[in-house]
C-alpha cells in the first residue's frame, strides 16, 4: 500500500490516504513516530501497528479526559474504555500505563472513598463496603481500608441518633417512631445489633 496523500485535517490530526481509497485520521505524534510521508509504501503488519498505536493514543487520551472529572478504579476505567474502543487487550494496556504513571491508584482511591463514606456520609461498615465494591475495588483492599475506622462507626451512629433521627426518639415507648429510626439506620449500613445497642444508650443518656 502506498500513502497517496498526507495532509493536515484539523489541529494536530492528519488525514492519511492509502492507495487513493482508504483514509485514516492520525495524530501528528503517530505520523512522527512512524516517519510517515507521502509516497511511502506500507505493508499490512506495519499498518496494523500504526492503527493500534493510533487507537491506543486515543484511548489513553480519552481515559485522561474522564479522569479530569473524577477518580476511577482500574476496573471502572477499563469498563469505560471497553465500551468505547471494544478491544479488551488494548484497553488493558492503557489501564496498565495509567497505573504505572500513578494516574490511577486503587489504594489511594479506596482511601478517598473510605473518608467520603465513613467520615462524610456517616455510613456503617456494610454500606460503605457495598458502595466501594460497586466502584470495582478489590474486596480485600476495601476491607483493609474500612477496618481502619474502628470506633468511628459507633461514634457516627451515635451522632446520627442525636441529630438526624432524634425526632423519632422523643418517647421510648413510641415503638413505631423508634422503628422508623432503626430502619433508616439499617439503610445507612449498620447492623441491628449495633443499632439496638446505640438506641439503648441513647435513651439511657437522654431520659
Amino acid at each position: 500500500m502506498e500513502i497517496t496523500s498526507l495532509t493536515q485535517y484539523k489541529g494536530t490530526t492528519y488525514e492519511m490516504e492509502l492507495d487513493g481509497e482508504r483514509k485514516l485520521y492520525l495524530h501528528i505524534d503517530i505520523i512522527t513516530d512512524f516517519g510517515l510521508a507521502k509516497g511511502m509504501e506500507i505493508d499490512r503488519p506495519k499498518l496494523k501497528k500504526i492503527v493500534y498505536a493510533s487507537n491506543f493514543r486515543r484511548a489513553y487520551e480519552y481515559a485522561l479526559y474522564r479522569l479530569d472529572y473524577r477518580d476511577y478504579s482500574a476496573e471502572e476505567i477499563f469498563e469505560k474504555l471497553v465500551q468505547t474502543y471494544k478491544n479488551e487487550s488494548l484497553c488493558l494496556e492503557v489501564v496498565k500505563k495509567l497505573a504505572k504513571a500513578g494516574i490511577i491508584n486503587d489504594k489511594r482511591y479506596a482511601e478517598k472513598l473510605g473518608r467520603r463514606f465513613v467520615e462524610g456520609k456517616k455510613y456503617g461498615y456494610s454500606r460503605a463496603k457495598r458502595e466501594m465494591r460497586q466502584k470495582g475495588l478489590d474486596e480485600e483492599l476495601v476491607e483493609n481500608v474500612l477496618q481502619q475506622y474502628g470506633e468511628l462507626y459507633e461514634e457516627n451512629l451515635s451522632e446520627l441518633l442525636n441529630t438526624k433521627y432524634s425526632r423519632f426518639l422523643a418517647d421510648s415507648s413510641d415503638r413505631k417512631s423508634v422503628e422508623k429510626a432503626k430502619n433508616a439506620l439499617v439503610r445507612f449500613g449498620y447492623s441491628y445489633d449495633e443499632i439496638n445497642r446505640a438506641v439503648k444508650n441513647y435513651f439511657e443518656d437522654n431520659l
